[in-house]
C-alpha cells in the first residue's frame, strides 16, 4: 500500500526520529538500489526505510546483522530535521575527526530517494537511486535540493482575512488547487479538512473553520498521531482530519510499523507482534535481492561469447598474418571456407598478440561456462529457500532466530592457529598481460600493502568513496600500464569493495608514489594526488579468470 507524504508528515516524523535517535552511534549504512531500501545501522537497533513507490514507511527494528553491501559510515546522530514546508527529511551525522554528513531522504511524489551528502561542500558521497535528468543525483556531484515551494504562512501567520481573500472568490473546484499552491503545510491529503469539511453531522463548516484548523497545525501544535482510513488505504498522519475516518496511534512510527507488518502478512497483535512482521518484510527484501542475483547470473550465462568462435578468430589471424595492415582497428580476412570475416583488432598490438587475446577470451568463456551453471543452481536453491521461509514466516511457523539466520548472521571466525607462518597482507592475481595485481586482505592490511609491499612506480587503485581493498598493479614503467591490465586491476578493486553490487563503479588510480598516509589517520585511510578515475563493471567472473598465484 503506498504512503503519501506531505510537509506536515515529514515535519512530525523528523521530530519523532530526532527523539528516538538522539546521540545514537551509527555502525553502517545500507543503500539497496535494487529494492529501494535504506538501512541506517546502529549498535542496538536499525532504522529501515522503504523508498519503493509501492511502500514508503520508516520503521525502527532491533539490530540487524551486517551485510556485504553495507557502507562503513561510522559516527553519531547529531540531529534529525525537516526543512519547513518541504517533503524532505535530514539525518545529520558527525564522524571521527570532525567531519559531518547528512543523510537526505527526499519524499516528493514518486521520486523518493536517499543520499549521503557532505555538510558544507554538499558533495554527494552515496546515493540510493542515481538520477541524471533534472537535478543530477550521482556520486561526486554537488547536491541540489528540490526547489522550495515558497508558499505563504510557513510560520503559521496567515490571517483569516488573507485566507478568505484568496479562497473566498473561487468555486469549489478551484479551491483545492489554489489552497495547495498558495499556503504552506497544505496538501491534497488535508485539503478537504482545511477547506471546512464538517467534523460530523451538524458540525460547523466553511473557510473560517478551515483556517482555524490550518492555524493549529501550521503553528506547531502538538501532534495527535492517527491512521487515516482513506480510499487508498490506511495513511499515517500527525493530526485527525475532519471528514476522514481515523483511529488513534501511539506515534507515527508505531503507525508505520503497523502498516509494514500488515504488508508483510503479519499482525501487530499476533505472536511476535509488529517486530515479527518487520522480519517478514526483511525476508521479502532478501527474496528480491536473491531474485536479482538469479536474473544477473541468467543474463551473464546467456551473454557468454562462443568460445569456439573466438578461438577460430585467433586461428584466422595467425593464418592470415601477412594480410593484416599494421596499426588498424579492423581487418577483413578471408575465412577458411572462403567467406569474408570482419575482425576487431587492438592497433597497438601485433597480430600474434591480438590472436592471443582471442584465445584468452575463449578460455575465459569456457571457464565461465563451467562455473556459471553451478552458481546459478546455487542461487536458485537459495531463492527457493527464502520463498519457503517467507511463507513459513507469514504462517507464524518460523522463529526470530531462524529468520535472522536466513538474513545472514555471520558465524564467529575461527581463532587462527600459530603453527603457520603469517599470511601475506594481500592476495595475488595475474592480469591478462601477465602483470601481478596485489589485492589487500582488509582495512588493517591495506596500509601494509600500500607502503611496504609496493614500489613508488607501481599503480595504486581504490574504489571511490566506499570501503574496500587497496589494490597494487605492479608496473616497472615507464608511462602508464596497458589499458586492459589497468581495467582488470580496477575491476578487482571494485569487486573487493562495498560497491561490488553496483552496475558501474568509479575506481581512482594513481602512481603509488603519489599516495601518502595522513597523520593520525585510521587504518586504511590514505590521501592520494594526481588521481584519475576509471568506471568499471564489477564482473565476478573475473575473479576466476585471473589466475591467482599459490600465495593467494
Amino acid at each position: 500500500m503506498p504512503i503519501r507524504w506531505d510537509a506536515l508528515l515529514a515535519r512530525h516524523t523528523a521530530s519523532e526520529l530526532a527523539q528516538a535517535l538522539a546521540g545514537a552511534r551509527v555502525q553502517g549504512l545500507r543503500l539497496d538500489g535494487e529494492t529501494r531500501e535504506l538501512a541506517l545501522l546502529f549498535e542496538d537497533r536499525a532504522l529501515l526505510w522503504s523508498l519503493h513507490p509501492t511502500r514508503g514507511w520508516p520503521r525502527l527494528t532491533g539490530a540487524l546483522p551486517p551485510s556485504d553491501i553495507d557502507l562503513d559510515v561510522r559516527g553519531r546522530v547529531a540531529a534529525v530535521d525537516a526543512p519547513a514546508d518541504e517533503r524532505l527529511l535530514r539525518i545529520h551525522l558527525t564522524h571521527p575527526g570532525g567531519r559531518a554528513t547528512m543523510l537526505v531522504v527526499e519524499l516528493m511524489g514518486n521520486q523518493w530517494n536517499a543520499l549521503l551528502v557532505e555538510e558544507g561542500s554538499l558533495v554527494i558521497r552515496h546515493v540510493l537511486h542515481r538520477r541524471e535528468a533534472g537535478r543530477i543525483q550521482r556520486v561526486g556531484a554537488t547536491y541540489v535540493g528540490p526547489r522550495p515551494l515558497e508558499r505563504a504562512g510557513v510560520d503559521g501567520e496567515v490571517s483569516e482575512a488573507e485566507w478568505l481573500a484568496v479562497l473566498g472568490p473561487l468555486g469549489e473546484t478551484e479551491r483545492t488547487s489554489t489552497l495547495v499552491r498558495s499556503f504552506a503545510w497544505t496538501s491534497p491529503l488535508n485539503a478537504a479538512a482545511l477547506l471546512g469539511a464538517p467534523e460530523g453531522p451538524g458540525a460547523p463548516v466553511g473557510l473560517s473553520v478551515g483556517h482555524a484548523r490550518w492555524k493549529g497545525m501550521a503553528s506547531g501544535a502538538p501532534p495527535e498521531p492517527v491512521l487515516l482510513e482513506t480510499t487508498a488505504g490506511p495513511q499515517p498522519y500527525p493530526f485527525p482530519l475532519a471528514g476522514t475516518p481515523a483511529r488513534r496511534a501511539p506515534s507515527l512510527l508505531d503507525a508505520f510499523a503497523e502498516l509494514a507488518a500488515a504488508e508483510a502478512g503479519g499482525d501487530a497483535g499476533s505472536i511476535g507482534g509488529a517486530g515479527h512482521g518487520l522480519l517478514v518484510a526483511d525476508l521479502e527484501a532478501a527474496v528480491r535481492r536473491a531474485s536479482g542475483r538469479v536474473e544477473r547470473l541468467e543474463q551473464e550465462l546467456a551473454e557468454l561469447p562462443d568460445a569456439a568462435a573466438l578461438r577460430g578468430l585467433g586461428d584466422l589471424i595467425l593464418a592470415r598474418y601477412a594480410d593484416i595492415p599494421q596499426g588498424v582497428t579492423r581487418a577483413s580476412l578471408t575465412a577458411f571456407d572462403g567467406s569474408s570475416v570482419e575482425v576487431e583488432l587492438d592497433p597497438a598490438e601485433p597480430p600474434h598478440a591480438n590472436a592471443a587475446r582471442f584465445y584468452q577470451e575463449a578460455a575465459r568463456s569456457e571457464r565461465a561456462a563451467q562455473r556459471l551453471p553451478v552458481l546459478l543452481e546455487q542461487a536458485r536453491d537459495a531463492l527457493a529457500r527464502l520463498h519457503d521461509l517467507v511463507a513459513r514466516a507469514k504462517a507464524g511457523s518460523i522463529s526470530e532466530e531462524e529468520a535472522r539466520a536466513a538474513l545472514g548472521v555471520r558465524a564467529p571466525r575461527p581463532t587462527p592457529t600459530r603453527d603457520h607462518a603469517p599470511a601475506l597482507p594481500y592476495r595475488v592475481f595475474r592480469s591478462s598481460g601477465g602483470l601481478e595485481i596485489r589485492v589487500g586482505r582488509g582495512a588493517r592490511h591495506n596500509d601494509e600493502l600500500t607502503f611496504r609491499h609496493s614500489s613508488p612506480g607501481d599503480v595504486w587503485l581504490h574504489a571511490r568513496h566506499v570501503g574496500g581493498a587497496h589494490v597494487i598493479l605492479r608496473w616497472p614503467g615507464p608511462g602508464n600500464p596497458p589499458a586492459r591490465d589497468l581495467a582488470e586491476a580496477a575491476t578487482l578493486a571494485a569487486l573487493h569493495s562495498k560497491a561490488r553490487t553496483s552496475a558501474s563503479v568509479p575506481v581512482d588510480w594513481t602512481l603509488r608514489k603519489y599516495v601518502r598516509k595522513p597523520r593520525k589517520a585510521p587504518p586504511g585511510r590514505v590521501a592520494a594526488e594526481r588521481v584519475e578515475t576509471l568506471f568499471v563493471r564489477p564482473e565476478p567472473a573475473l575473479l576466476a579468470t585471473l589466475a591467482a598465484s599459490p600465495q593467494a
